[in-house]
């Protein structure tokens, strides 16, 4: 079903520029309720961002709704308050509806789960809305007491959901609203398949809503296949980053890159929040370890951390008690500090659309940032590509006389001027620092034969360093035992080709498509976590 477009360009076609966007309030929003509108005055939520303007009004009144909108922008507001406000309705008049957020990675799903959490049980008034997250990285068996509950709402990574389904410790029978939060960043690591899956299991008379920064075909045709006459509100066009983030591009020589950091580290106001991004686990370990080294407070946030590592990082990033968090691109999606005055992309990513992404968390409610980058000499095209997604050219500086090469960069793995380049998924080159570039009764019921059944609960179960602190680097050519790259494998006087822990098979493999558990989607995974 081709949905219908509620672009800003076509909401104001043909009239005087319309600001309301900025200047309304949540009270001026029809269809959300007095006690609603208490409790977000109670929270300090008075003026809706554009996107939540426009999809609250029409998620309340039960439409199918497309959301694309830069990242930060308050999606979750957007799709949580007429996700809440149908369970409040459907409650009054005695029937069971429960709602279901599906996205893509663990620290998304705790950041959704404490603002709903924020409106949906605030001391004092509480709406009376509970929630469970389903999440890796944690025990099974706490999920499922979680379950038992019987919350109103279900906040999931796809792999984990599926595994719930599959032991038959879940069942979305009453599910009335599913949203799918990132769907674009869902597609790019795999999950396409899990999500159809959990699609499939819900009843087909429910309301979806679906947001993502990009809209690329595939989840274009999942949106026409699932959804009824989806209403497309678009408040920015596809890639475009925000205009309160300034960005700067800085071209330097990899062996060059962590005093570079430093730097511009010391040139930042004492106790602005940092966040640094690293392409690979490898890299964030090193730099944050390479920044404690250097008195800096540093935490790190990556695949080969805990889950109660990560959230204790994330929790003292937000508090201020480490100024700089080290993160590859799980976090790029799924931090929510309102004051970080400073993001540094260490290495260019793999995918140019996480550019977007990743300076997005700076320049957040409306306030200024600052997003810098650094670029060796040999990414003249991943520059170029990012500045083709976002339409606008970076400023450039160089550091110590670095300059962007003529050469091209070639994704076939082989030498071209301007450097050695990975394969075909070896990512962008350069990064780290590091020589080589590479890269029940009602609700969810538990299903015939599973756990006993909870009545009257709708969710019941059925490198080390060098001398200076900072990452060892090397160079191509010198003999001898060199530094370990930030893939993995070690420099022996020359780039070696970077050998995954795990086969990469296509997307397309028929063979991988009945594998719906977790052990698929770190096959499927673009990159490293």
């Amino acid at each position: 079903m081709t949905p219908t477009n509620h672009s800003a360009p076509h909401d104001n076609a043909g009239a005087a520029p319309d600001n309301r966007a900025h200047t309304l309030t949540f009270k001026d929003l029809p269809g959300i309720s007095e006690g609603m509108l208490a409790v977000l005055e109670r929270n300090g939520f008075i003026t809706p961002t554009p996107i939540q303007s426009r999809v609250i009004s029409q998620g309340i009144a039960g439409k199918d709704i497309i959301g694309i909108a830069q990242t930060g922008t308050g999606k979750t507001l957007g799709f949580g308050i007429p996700m809440i406000e149908r369970i409040l309705a459907d409650k009054a008049m005695k029937r069971d509806s429960r709602g279901l957020v599906v996205l893509p990675t663990r620290e998304l799903a705790l950041q959704v789960d404490e603002t709903l959490r924020k409106i949906g049980a605030t001391p004092g008034m509480s709406l009376g809305i509970h929630t469970a997250v389903l999440i890796g990285g944690e025990a099974m068996g706490k999920q499922v007491r979680a379950v038992r509950l019987g919350p109103d709402i279900v906040i999931a990574t796809p792999g984990r959901l599926i595994d719930h389904l599959e032991q038959g410790t879940i069942n979305l029978d009453r599910v009335s609203t599913i949203v799918l939060d990132e769907a674009d960043h869902m597609l790019d690591i795999g999950f396409m398949p899990q999500i159809r899956e959990i699609i499939k299991r819900a009843p087909k008379d429910r309301q979806t809503l679906l947001f993502s920064a990009t809209m690329p075909d595939e989840i274009a045709k999942l949106a026409m296949e699932h959804m009824r006459l989806p209403l497309r509100i678009e408040v920015a066009p596809q890639g475009t980053s925000a205009a309160t983030v300034e960005q700067e591009i800085i071209i330097v020589d990899r062996r060059s890159k962590f005093a570079l950091l430093k730097k511009t580290l010391g040139d930042v106001a004492p106790g602005t929040p940092i966040l640094v991004f690293s392409r690979t686990k490898y890299g964030a370990k090193d730099i944050a370890r390479g920044l404690r080294s250097a008195g800096i407070t540093a935490a790190e946030i990556h695949s080969n951390r805990s889950l109660g590592q990560r959230r204790e990082a994330l929790d003292g990033f937000k508090k201020h008690k480490y100024q700089v968090l080290v993160a590859t691109d799980i976090a790029a999606r799924g931090i929510d500090v309102k004051d970080i005055g400073l993001v540094v992309n260490y290495d260019l990513p793999e995918q140019s659309e996480d550019y977007v992404h990743r300076i997005g968390r700076t320049g957040r409610a409306g306030k200024a940032g600052k997003a810098i980058s650094f670029a060796s000499p040999d990414q003249r095209r991943d520059v170029q590509e990012i500045e083709r997604l976002i339409r606008r050219e970076i400023p450039r500086k160089s550091h110590e006389g670095a300059v962007m090469e003529e050469g091209h960069s070639d994704r076939g793995g082989r030498f071209v001027r301007g450097g050695f380049r990975g394969g075909s998924r070896g990512g962008r080159g350069g990064h780290s620092g590091r020589g080589g570039g590479f890269g029940s009764s009602s609700g969810f019921r538990a299903s015939p034969g599973g756990h006993s059944e909870s009545r009257g609960h709708s969710f019941s179960h059925s490198g080390s360093s060098d001398s200076h602190g900072g990452p060892r680097v090397g160079s191509y050519g010198t003999g001898g035992r060199g530094p370990r790259s930030s893939g993995g494998s070690r420099s022996t006087g020359g780039p070696r080709s970077f050998r995954s822990k795990y086969p990469r098979p296509l997307k397309t493999d028929p063979s991988k498509k009945e594998s719906l558990g977790t052990g698929y989607r770190r096959v499927f995974r673009k990159g490293v976590r």
